[in-house]
């Protein structure tokens, strides 16, 4: 677990964007994250189980990239 990064309890499903959203703290800055869902996958309700997979996609994408402008955007091939 990347501990750099605190995600606050705040997930927001955009329906026309098939986005879910949610703030964190990346090393003291509030950083905004969107995480692109697939077609078939826009649950607009979040459970345990696919906020922690929202979490590690997020984790893995900061192993490789920096945040743009205060903001994160993952895909679904970005998590893979």
């Amino acid at each position: 677990m990347n501990q750099a990064i605190l995600f606050n309890d705040d997930f927001i499903f955009d329906e026309q964007q098939s986005t879910w959203k949610c703030s964190a703290l990346l090393s003291g800055q509030v950083v905004t994250i969107y995480y692109q869902v697939t077609q078939g996958n826009n649950e607009s309700t979040i459970d345990s189980h696919t906020r922690f997979d929202l979490e590690e996609a997020v984790e893995c994408w900061l192993e490789h990239h920096e945040p743009d402008n205060d903001e994160i955007h993952i895909t679904s091939d970005d998590a893979n």
